[in-house]
């Protein structure tokens, strides 16, 4: 079987193909990846991007996959969480291949997808994820047919906290230079902590609150050569919280395998810290590879594979996005029924 997904959720347009007939499951991985000249994401500038570079992708992926889109047995599209105006590029995309072809339509849900190929690359079986990306923080585990949420972000995703961080106190963009995270390399400057909030709320997060002060702190104490500090403190805060709320999951669910996924999992920081949190709670760990970390055409592929061997497809007419369409609402019936 050989599925082609298409991802737009953000900065990235992606076209990934790939085959359960073989080890070797990545037939193309073509990626359009939107850098905005400043600020954050420009829905309609990335979107006005993917709409003029999407179908050359497509050709790209087919080209690079050595088959012709008949050799396709259906196309997959990430349809949500996401930004409006990317989601419907690639969902205007797949409906017109689906269509014109006569293919079936495969629904992806972008969150899933991040578990899924972190769960086919590293071999994981049945961990505590720990999702953390620009726009979404949560730590999930798989229970009755479904990834259910055990903790998230009640306002800020962990990965739009640090960009908005940086961007605001002149550290960038860009925001990762050669693989760490500019506030990560502020923070090995730092030395003395400095007191900001951290909000722990039951097993879930909050982060307006600490970004407010770090910026208020970096502001004061920057120009007296304490930047560093700041960062260093900011950091340990954010994570720290996140590890905390992993933990509560591994006391809850018993699981004995964690697993990182998300573009933030490539922080070289945060693995780190994980390796070392897994050490301690006797777990084994997990990280995906930074190169399918991030947002990528493979995975929505892989998890548009695995959903079709179970028989989901969807109407053309009812591919409509929905941009916040929850993890936690997608029943994963290829991991309860084994189809």
């Amino acid at each position: 079987m050989i599925v082609l997904g298409i991802e737009s959720t953000a900065h990235t347009f992606g076209v990934g193909i790939v085959t359960d007939e073989r080890e070797n499951f990545i037939l193309a991985d073509v990626r359009v990846k939107y850098v905005p000249e400043r600020g954050g994401i420009h829905p309609r500038e990335a979107s006005r991007l993917f709409a003029e570079r999407g179908p050359e992708a497509v050709a790209r992926a087919l080209r690079e996959a050595g088959v012709g889109i008949r050799d396709i047995d259906a196309i997959a599209v990430a349809l949500g969480p996401g930004m409006g105006p990317c989601l419907r590029v690639g969902a205007t995309i797949a409906r017109m291949l689906a269509s014109y072809y006569s293919k079936p339509l495969v629904p992806v849900n972008h969150a899933v997808a991040h578990i899924e190929i972190g769960l086919k690359i590293t071999g994981a079986q049945d961990p505590v994820v720990v999702y953390l990306s620009g726009g979404n923080t949560a730590v999930l585990a798989f229970v009755k047919g479904r990834y259910r949420v055990f903790g998230e972000t009640l306002d800020i995703a962990l990965g739009n906290l640090l960009d908005t961080f940086a961007r605001e106190v002149g550290l960038g963009p860009p925001y990762v230079v050669e693989g760490m995270h500019v506030v990560d390399r502020c923070a090995a400057t730092g030395r003395d902590f400095v007191d900001l909030p951290y909000v722990v709320r039951g097993q879930d997060v909050a982060f307006s609150g600490l970004l407010t002060a770090a910026i208020r702190a970096y502001r004061r104490l920057a120009p007296r050569g304490k930047g560093g500090d700041v960062c260093l403190s900011f950091r340990e805060v954010a994570y720290g919280s996140i590890l905390e709320i992993a933990a509560r999951c591994l006391a809850q669910t018993g699981k004995r395998e964690v697993l990182l996924v998300g573009g933030v999992a490539a922080s070289p920081i945060l693995r780190d810290k994980l390796r070392a949190f897994s050490e301690f709670y006797g777990v084994k760990m997990h990280v995906v590879p930074p190169k399918y970390a991030v947002d990528n055409g493979v995975m929505i592929a892989w998890t548009g594979l695995l959903a079709f061997r179970c028989g989901i497809t969807i109407p053309v007419e009812d591919a409509v996005v929905r941009q916040r369409w929850r993890v936690d609402e997608v029943e994963v019936v290829w991991r309860s029924r084994g189809c």
